[in-house]
C-alpha cells in the first residue's frame, strides 16, 4: 500500500469518451474531462486513506478505509454506495448504484512500476474498459 502514496499525471486514457458515453455523461463534460490532465494525490493517516484528483475544472475527493463502505456522489452525479479493498496488490473500488437505471462501476488501480500507475474501469453490463496511466511527478 506504502508504493501508492505520492503524486501522479495522468499521461493516457484509452476508452475515456466511450466510458463517459456509457455513463450517460453529456457531451460538454466529456470534452472537458477528456481533454484535461488530472493531478491524482494519494496519501494516508491512520488508516484513512484519501485519493485526490484535480483539474482546472474539478477537484474530486475519495476517502476511506479498507473495507468500510460508504456513501458518494460520483463526479458524473450518480449516488452510489462504494467499498474499497486491497487485492492482489491491486486497489480495487466497487461503486453500486442507488437508484434504479443508474450505473455501478469497478475500477482497480495497481502500481505498474515504481512510478507509474494504472487505473482501469469498468462498468456493469457493459463491455467498454477505460485504462489511464498516471506517471510520479
Amino acid at each position: 500500500m506504502e508504493a501508492f502514496k505520492g503524486k501522479y499525471e495522468r499521461t493516457s486514457a484509452d476508452n475515456y469518451d466511450e466510458l463517459l458515453k456509457v455513463l450517460d455523461v453529456n457531451f460538454l463534460m466529456r470534452k472537458a474531462a477528456t481533454v484535461s490532465t488530472p493531478v491524482m494525490e494519494v496519501t494516508e493517516e491512520g488508516g484513512s486513506w484519501n485519493i485526490k484528483t484535480s483539474t482546472t475544472l474539478k477537484n474530486m475527493e475519495l476517502k476511506f478505509k479498507l473495507g468500510e463502505p460508504f456513501d458518494e456522489t460520483t463526479p458524473d452525479g450518480r449516488a452510489v454506495t462504494a467499498v474499497v479493498t486491497f487485492e492482489d496488490g491491486k486497489l480495487v473500488t466497487v461503486q453500486k448504484a442507488k437508484k434504479d437505471g443508474e450505473k455501478s462501476t469497478k475500477s482497480t488501480r495497481e502500481m505498474s512500476s515504481p512510478d507509474e500507475m494504472v487505473y482501469t474501469i469498468t462498468v456493469d453490463g457493459s463491455d467498454v474498459v477505460c485504462v489511464q496511466k498516471f506517471k510520479r511527478i
